[in-house]
């Protein structure tokens, strides 16, 4: 199993890695979202990357990015939280170790806000610098690769209606997904724009109406359109979405429950 940065034991015997050979080593960031809400996420994510021959690592639980004062004004409150957070993840970063991120909306602070609102913490460059996704990591975009030979887990005849996050669209870009997800072999029906929920934004007053229409605009009509909303949703079609709010905003609306990428191609390791 993966090892936690307060530390669990080596991995060995990761599928894939010649006897004598050191598998590359990776920090998987379970951030307070993912920990709290939706735990099975980095459980799968460790599998998937056990299975292309990486060694995980699991930094500690309290790392958070402060993602939740950011979106609400509190910058002081960030900042204070991502002082911890490299405190954390500052030692792997600099030793060129990179980071995955779980929650795209995290992952984002980890890429931009954090040397906006730390700009002068040589560690802060440093970790924005070694944070990736998922599927950068899966699609050699990390300074560490996949085993040689290593291919992702098939998704032949599955179709999924895919939710980009709006942060990880517009900070890492969802381009690595689309080539990991079109590798495994998967049908891709993208939708467009926000999901509508916007993390603690949909929730507030006055704001749920709007938050609706523009669920309303392009993701939900993609899930009833492949059949996902309502009964008899068929077994080949999934609703993948990285994102907590995207995710919430489907399963409140109309009853969908949505997949992280982790989840999806983990489902299908050794089929």
């Amino acid at each position: 199993g993966a090892q936690d940065t307060g530390m669990r034991a080596a991995v060995s015997g990761i599928a894939g890695i010649p006897s004598g050979r050191k598998p590359a080593r990776v920090v998987l960031w379970a951030d307070s979202f993912t920990d709290g809400l939706d735990p099975q996420i980095p459980e799968a994510m460790i599998a998937v990357l056990e299975d292309a021959g990486f060694e995980v690592f699991v930094s500690a639980g309290d790392a958070c990015c402060g993602v939740t004062w950011i979106s609400t004004g509190q910058l002081d409150g960030a900042r204070k939280r991502l002082e911890h957070l490299l405190k954390v993840l500052g030692p792997w970063a600099v030793n060129g170790v990179p980071i995955i991120g779980v929650e795209p909306s995290c992952t984002a602070v980890l890429r931009s806000d954090l040397v906006e609102l730390l700009p002068d913490d040589p560690r802060a460059h440093a970790v924005a610098q070694h944070t990736f996704t998922l599927a950068e990591v899966l699609t050699g975009r990390a300074p560490v690769r996949p085993r040689q030979g290593w291919e992702p887990p098939s998704l032949a005849g599955v179709t999924a209606v895919v939710q980009p996050h709006c942060h990880h669209y517009s900070v890492m870009g969802y381009r690595a997904d689309r080539e990991l997800l079109e590798r495994a072999g998967a049908t891709v029906t993208e939708a467009a724009g926000c999901c509508g929920l916007a993390g603690n934004w949909g929730y507030e007053k006055g704001h749920y109406d709007v938050s609706v229409q523009v669920a309303h605009n392009s993701l939900i009509p993609a899930l009833e359109k492949a059949g996902l909303v309502g009964d008899g949703a068929p077994d080949d079609v999934v609703y993948l979405a990285d994102g907590v709010s995207c995710r919430t905003q489907a399963e409140q609306l109309v009853d969908v429950e949505g997949l992280h990428l982790a989840e999806a191609l983990a489902a299908r390791l050794a089929r």
